[in-house]
């Protein structure tokens, strides 16, 4: 597995990560703990050293099952997890960045995870009630103190970027970023990221699993799988947008390459601070994903794919709109 350094962070990575959120939480197809470690432990034996939780994936169970599952090999693996909400009676009641909440999260994730020190601590979602400049002052101190090595945010605005960087310098940010999501391109993230000199991990790299291909106007979405309540994922909004799909199978045919490649490939192409993180439940599907660091797509397949891009509509935004109002912060 090829390697990238995130930014100016000195943070090395797999230049592809295995999102483990998937692997027991948010979709129908939740994975028992055995299998989800045996999946994990297959990612680490494929050459993946970059693994991304949170406490919230559960809550806390999804950060239990990763530090299970990497014991073995802790000091040969970057692990991420992230804080910032309230948990009350199992679910996330709201955004929560006070100083004392982030070092009470950084001490039950450290013992979740089994580990004595996080590598990549996220604030998830910017807090309004809090000032940034207290956020990065708390993984300051956690950092001097031994217990984070680097701070990241999660669907900041570029403006919040700047003031944290200022307060402790931001080695990652987390968005959602895919041929299908472009949003960083435009609102000043890929652009602060390059100034500062910041890594990107893209989360949902394949589109929440419509860019691989199996999924169409017809699929089933059960009641309990996140993707539900999203707008893209509605039957009208799969058909439409099933242009993009298309356009990434053109691609793939001349490749010798899946949907899912030729989305991942498209990513690392874009900067050589991009990390993505895909998840899956399936081993056939991470060998695929992993796949993609090999795929080389040149100038002319680039171009294609931008002027083929350009001219689809993506229909529906990528979330409902309480949800959409707590990213770009």
């Amino acid at each position: 597995m090829k390697k990238r350094v995130l930014g100016k962070s000195g943070l090395e990575v797999s230049a592809i990560g295995f999102g483990c959120m998937g692997l027991n939480f948010s979709y129908d197809h939740a994975l028992s703990k055995n299998d989800s470690i045996e999946l994990i432990r297959a990612a680490v034996d494929l050459g993946v050293t970059f693994f991304d939780t949170a406490e919230i994936y559960g809550p806390f169970t999804n950060e239990e099952i990763v530090g299970a599952a990497l014991a073995p090999v802790r000091d040969k693996v970057v692990i991420a997890t992230k804080f910032g909400f309230d948990v009350v009676d199992g679910k996330m009641a709201g955004t929560n960045s006070r100083p004392e909440h982030i070092r009470a999260v950084c001490e039950a994730s450290l013992k979740r995870l089994g580990v004595e020190v996080i590598d990549l601590f996220y604030q998830h979602r910017v807090d309004p009630n809090v000032p940034i400049e207290d956020v990065a002052g708390a993984v300051k101190d956690l950092i001097a103190a031994g217990k984070v090595k680097h701070f990241g945010l999660s669907e900041p605005g570029a403006q919040t970027v700047r003031r944290a960087h200022a307060v402790q310098p931001v080695s990652a940010l987390q968005n959602e970023y895919s041929l299908w999501t472009r949003g960083p391109e435009t609102n000043g993230i890929l652009a602060v990221c390059e100034e500062l000199g910041i890594g990107f991990v893209p989360y949902s790299p394949l589109g929440k699993g419509f860019l691989t291909g199996a999924m169409t106007k017809d699929t089933k979405i059960g009641d309990t799988d996140f993707r539900k309540i999203l707008p893209r994922f509605t039957p009208e909004a799969l058909e439409k947008n099933q242009a993009l799909v298309d356009l990434l199978k053109r691609i793939g045919a001349a490749k010798s390459a899946t949907p899912a490649q030729i989305a991942l490939a498209w990513l690392l192409a874009q900067k050589p601070w991009i990390a993505p993180i895909p998840g899956t439940t399936k081993l056939h599907r991470l060998k695929e994903n992993l796949g993609a660091a090999d795929v080389v797509l040149t100038a002319g397949d680039l171009a294609e794919i931008a002027q083929a891009a350009a001219a689809i509509h993506v229909e529906g935004e990528r979330y409902p709109a309480h949800l959409m109002a707590t990213t770009g912060r």
